[in-house]
Parts: structure tokens; sequence; C-alpha cells
């Protein structure tokens, strides 16, 4: 059966599964499960992070699954601790190693800590490990426009793919727009609101949920892919995950687009970036 998920196309020449998986605070004990679970129901994108400490656990279940790597979209990320030049290499070949791969699909600098000034001497290096094809593709994750900027004139390569925390009560339309502008990927993480805002409790969600005979979280996926986002849901639960996934089979309409956006409230879930290092 033909995987429904449609590609993205990236700058860097690859492409994306726009609906992935993630598996931030998934448990050690559980995350084999989980992932196995995962790629059963056809997700073919998952997203780990060396800070997330289940590296080792994604990599047993993608080997369980059998399931051709070229068919599989990897991505992992930089942890905080190690900015430094040989940190970041040591650093890239222990996620590698514990994911039992050659190569990773995407590599990002988990989280720009400015404070530290680190960033751009730790993206240089993804740079290399791009030009060595063992990242075929390089990204960050909660850049704000400053240190896009700041990227952008010290470097040679634009990022693939910004993921930040974006879903209807946190939109970062100036920032979604300054990534497009740039050829710049936006991937949601936390995409439902983990649950703090109650998203699906909002008439909103509720009224297009019930017009379309869909949960309030397929509602809010399908916003997401109709907006452009590159999106990765977590969950333990089997059931969920093929819940979430199920989402190509329609459409929202315009002014229900409208509507969901009309939810903005610019209050984020995590940390600021600026703040965080």
């Amino acid at each position: 059966m033909t995987n429904p998920v449609p590609p993205l196309n990236l700058n860097s020449g690859t492409s994306i599964p726009q609906l992935g998986f993630g598996v931030f605070r998934v448990d050690p004990t559980d995350a084999q499960r989980v992932v196995e679970d995962a790629l059963e129901v056809g997700y073919r994108h998952i997203d780990t992070a060396a800070l997330y400490n289940n590296e080792e656990q994604v990599g047993a279940a993608i080997a369980a699954s059998g399931i051709p790597r070229d068919e599989l979209f990897i991505t992992t990320k930089l942890g905080n601790p190690d900015h430094k030049s040989g940190e970041v290499v040591a650093a890239f070949d222990l996620s590698l190693t514990k994911l039992g791969l050659d190569y990773v699909d995407l590599y990002l600098i988990h989280w720009p800590m400015p404070a530290n000034e680190r960033y751009v001497q730790a993206w240089r290096q993804l740079e290399r490990f791009y030009g060595e094809h063992s990242a075929r593709a390089i990204g960050v994750s909660n850049f704000l426009i400053p240190h896009l900027e700041t990227l952008l004139v010290a470097t040679d390569i634009v990022p693939a793919v910004n993921q930040v925390e974006l879903h209807p009560v946190f939109q970062q339309r100036e920032l979604h727009d300054f990534a497009a502008a740039h050829g710049i990927g936006i991937e949601a993480w936390g995409p439902l609101g983990q649950g703090k805002y109650d998203l699906f409790g909002m008439s909103t969600i509720q009224d297009v949920a019930a017009a379309h005979e869909r949960t309030p979280a397929q509602i809010v996926i399908r916003w997401h892919l109709q907006a452009g986002n590159i999106v990765i849901p977590k969950s333990n639960s089997r059931e969920r995950m093929r819940e979430n996934f199920e989402v190509f089979d329609f459409e929202l309409t315009s002014a229900e687009m409208v509507a969901i956006a009309a939810l903005d409230e610019d209050r984020r879930v995590g940390g600021n970036p600026a703040d965080v290092n």
C-alpha cells in the first residue's frame, strides 16, 4: 500500500515526510515498543534527540522493523552541552552509534543557547557532516529570527529546517514568514499544545471536528498540514498513533483554516529560546 504522507522538498535537495512521529518524553523503557508501533502504523519519519535519552531504543526499533533504510527519515539533535567543535563531532558519532546508523536524514542543533555564543561554531561542524553525507540535511531547532540572521550572515549553508514550538495557540507567524522567505522548512513540535491549553476543548476545534466527524487531534494535525508545516505528534498509544495518522482523506475549508488561525494567543508551552542557556 502506498504511504499517504506527502513529502516536502527541503533546500538540501532531499525530501521529508510531512507527518512524522516524535519521541520527546518517551521513557527509554517504552521507546522501542512505541517506535515499533509507530512504524507498524505507517510512520516513516522518526524524530529523536540526544537529550531525550532514547536514541538507542529508537535504533533498536528501526533494526527490528526490517524496513529498508532508504524508506525511513530519521532526525536527531545535538545536545546543549556539546556546542564546542570537538564535542559536536563526538556527540554526532555517539548518536549514530546509538541509532545503529551510518547517516541521519536530518541533524539539528537542539537549542541556540545564545549566551554561550557557540551555535555558529557548532553549525560550521554540521556543515562538515553535510559535506561528508553523514547528515543528508542539517537544520536547527528553537531558533528565533536573530539567531537565524546570525547564521545566514556567518555561515555557508542555509538551515533546511527550523523545528519550533508551534500550535494553534502559538503560531509564530513572523518566524514562519521569515523561514519561508529564506527557504527554511518549519517543523512543529508540541503541535497539539501538549495538553496545556485544552485545544481540544475549544469550541472552534470542536465545531470543525463535528463538521468532519473527526477527532479534535485530527483537526489540529490537518490544520498544520494544510498550513505547510512539518508536524511530529507523539503518543504512547498505538490507537492514538493511528488516529493521528488518518488525516489524509479529508480537507479543511478556507473558512475553517482562518477560524483556527484566529485562535493564536502568542502563548508558549515551552521555554523561550532567548533565555534557554
